[in-house]
């Protein structure tokens, strides 16, 4: 989490600053980047970098996060129009992630955190359902989610739903670039697996 006195900075500072990080985690992953080439881009002393972040990690992190805000944003607007389900409301901003996304550059900086991964990384991803990670968000959700087509008993259940399918979503999308799957074969795959989530692995009797 960044220092106060990053918050503290004027707001064009702040995104200089922030630009340049995100190059750098562009033009390679987290452990090959170089915080000298940030505060080069920067234009600012290596001693002001440590005012505002702990390590690399620190500032990496950071900016993860915040891209995942807009993530969870788009999510509640694909619930909605899906009618809270779920699976349709994942396949979609799967679908959305993998050919509608815009921004090359923010493509590939998640690539690079997905190829990469760490248990932090892949807890970013898969905590964004938490719910002590954003109490206001999770309750969203939870008004959202049509709760009648799910096969649960009490709401905690869906944090575990979640956990599933968002889990499943991040190790696609590893597979997808290990193996240079294209992004037809990637949503099939991806639609296989939802739909055995949704339908359920054994037959009904």
């Amino acid at each position: 989490m960044p220092k106060l006195t990053f918050f503290n900075l004027p707001d064009h500072k702040r995104k200089i600053l922030i630009e340049a990080a995100e190059k750098e985690f562009i033009r390679v992953p987290l452990f090959e980047a170089s915080i000298a080439n940030i505060i080069k881009m920067a234009g600012i002393p290596r001693g002001s970098f440590y005012q505002y972040f702990e390590d690399k990690e620190d500032l990496y992190f950071y900016l993860l996060e915040e891209k995942l805000k807009v993530s969870k944003r788009h999510f509640i607007t694909l619930l909605e129009k899906h009618n809270g389900d779920i699976i349709d409301a994942m396949q979609e901003m799967y679908l959305h992630f993998l050919v509608a996304m815009p921004d090359e550059e923010e493509h590939t900086f998640l690539k690079n955190a997905m190829l990469y991964t760490t248990n932090k990384v892949e807890n970013s991803f898969t905590n964004m359902f938490e719910a002590n990670h954003d109490n206001d968000y999770m309750k969203e959700i939870m008004e959202l989610v049509d709760k009648r087509r799910l096969n649960m008993k009490e709401d905690k259940e869906l944090l575990h739903i979640f956990k599933i399918v968002s889990a499943i979503a991040f190790h696609n999308f590893i597979e997808k670039s290990l193996k240079g799957l294209s992004d037809e074969e990637a949503m099939k795959q991806f639609t296989i697996r939802m739909n055995l989530i949704k339908h359920g692995i054994y037959k009904s009797e």
